[in-house]
């Protein structure tokens, strides 16, 4: 059995919105914008939470519950410009799951600490928190025990290789070990292994009865190409896919990427999926989406105009290595058009 790991080399840029909660914080929070736009970052959206009026780029916040309650459903980051307090009690009522919580990053008034406090692997918050630290000469405080004591961190394996953690019970079972300074053994291969690992990455679903191992890993399996009309509103984008994917019996968390002609990689839709859902996007130019080998379906108008047959079909295939089939056909509505292709 072959296994097949789409992986994403190409470091994701810092996607949060900064909150602040005192004059001298607002200068803090222009201060982080103005760093990470001149390190290559993106800027960041600034709001403020006290009673003096801002200009731009400061939007007051009138209720910050409402307004953290928004960043959480989109998985949106948060800096949090103030005490760790505000920024706990802020979240508290929003905290589901380590796997799918947003990163949240919480700096003092000066700038001199940087600390992750919510999805320091999953959600990139650690590395995000170092990063942000170099940036503006702060100091980053990780808590997390795998990094406090330099030891492999099984779920930011996981993330890194774009792997799907089908029990997630053995993350805990691995950090363990590793925080104790023993070895972890992973084994990449047919299931079940023939000794036992700790971390076994395999196609095959676990089972009640499995053994021989802590954490089973899983690569994703599938691609799904997208095309959309220009400004095309989040919910019909998000809406369009979700049904997709169930039609045809498939989990969003076996999705490896989400993949599209290079004019439309920063639809303001399809990024927002990507964030919410963390799944990477690839984007192609024409030329590359022409290499893809198959049976596609066909569009003068489509070719005419972006150089392409067709978008959907051929970005699934590209972002699939050009190694991938196509599972589901290209399927539309209103506006938006998906393929997916099995890796």
């Amino acid at each position: 059995m072959i296994l097949h790991f789409l992986r994403c080399t190409e470091r994701q840029k810092m996607n949060y919105d900064i909150i602040c909660f005192s004059k001298k914080g607002s200068r803090t929070g222009e201060k982080i914008n103005k760093a990470l736009s001149e390190g290559n970052e993106k800027s960041l959206k600034i709001y403020y939470r006290f009673e003096d009026k801002l200009g731009e780029p400061f939007t007051k916040v009138a209720d910050l519950f409402e307004w953290t309650k928004e960043r959480f459903e989109k998985r949106k980051g948060i800096i949090f410009v103030g005490a760790c307090g505000i920024a706990v009690r802020a979240i508290a009522p929003f905290v589901k799951d380590k796997l799918s919580d947003p990163p949240v990053l919480v700096t003092d008034d000066n700038a001199t600490y940087v600390i992750p406090i919510l999805s320091g692997h999953v959600g990139n918050a650690n590395k995000d928190a170092v990063r942000l630290s170099e940036l503006i000469g702060a100091v980053p405080v990780l808590t997390t025990s795998t990094d406090v004591n330099e030891a492999f961190s099984a779920d930011l394996f996981a993330v890194e290789n774009n792997l799907k953690i089908v029990n997630r019970d053995g993350i805990k079972k691995v950090s363990a070990k590793a925080i104790e300074g023993k070895s972890i053994t992973i084994s990449v291969k047919d299931y079940p292994p023939e000794e036992d690992v700790d971390i076994l990455v395999s196609d095959e679903k676990e089972s009640e009865s499995a053994t021989g191992f802590s954490l089973l890993l899983s690569p994703k399996k599938y691609v799904v190409g997208v095309g959309m009309k220009k400004d095309t509103p989040f919910d019909a984008f998000e809406g369009f896919i979700l049904k997709v994917l169930s039609d045809n019996n498939i989990d969003i968390s076996d999705v490896a990427a989400l993949c599209t002609i290079d004019i439309k990689e920063k639809e303001p839709a399809l990024k927002a999926f990507s964030l919410k859902y963390r799944i990477p996007v690839l984007s192609f130019t024409s030329g590359m989406l022409n290499k893809a080998k198959g049976d596609f379906s066909h569009s003068d108008f489509v070719e005419k105009t972006v150089g392409t047959d067709n978008v959907c079909e051929r970005a699934a295939v590209a972002g699939s290595g050009y190694k991938g089939r196509i599972v589901v056909k290209k399927t539309a509505e209103g506006g938006i058009t998906a393929a997916i292709a099995k890796v």
